[in-house]
């Protein structure tokens, strides 16, 4: 009976697994465009912080978001996943997406955040920057 188990499992494994399903795809970090969040926190709660953006083209998919915490500093930015193989991409028409980050808050003080939306001519990354008070 282990044998026929084992042998199960082994015909499976090999069949689960196949090199050409495999699609090729990259990550992307997206510009914010705005962002709607509360004008002040309450120490312990969970707020919601609606983030919208705009994807380039069809084959762009919401992949979270890239978070990056120092002490009381919060930098965001929409992470994306870009299918490559994908022939029927197209370009967006202005369409403008949103997504709900969730944030739990855990210090006092204030939070300050800062949304990436992108770089100037300089080539230097510039932000959409909140400060939010915890009371």
């Amino acid at each position: 009976m282990k044998k026929l188990v084992f042998l199960l499992c082994l015909l499976f494994a090999f069949n689960s697994c196949s090199v050409e399903d495999n699609q090729k795809f990259h990550y992307e970090i997206l510009p914010v465009e705005s962002v709607e969040m509360p004008s002040e926190f309450e120490l312990g709660e969970t707020y919601p912080i609606i983030i919208k953006y705009y994807k380039p083209t069809t084959c762009h998919g919401f992949n979270g978001f890239y978070f990056e915490k120092n002490l009381n500093i919060r930098t965001v930015a929409v992470q994306t996943v870009v299918f490559e193989d994908n022939t029927n991409c197209e370009q967006n028409t202005g369409e403008l997406f949103e997504e709900t980050m969730y944030f739990y808050v855990t210090n006092n003080g204030s939070y300050i955040f800062k949304f990436w939306q992108g770089t100037n001519e300089a080539g230097e990354d510039i932000f959409l920057e909140y400060e939010i008070p915890v009371n």
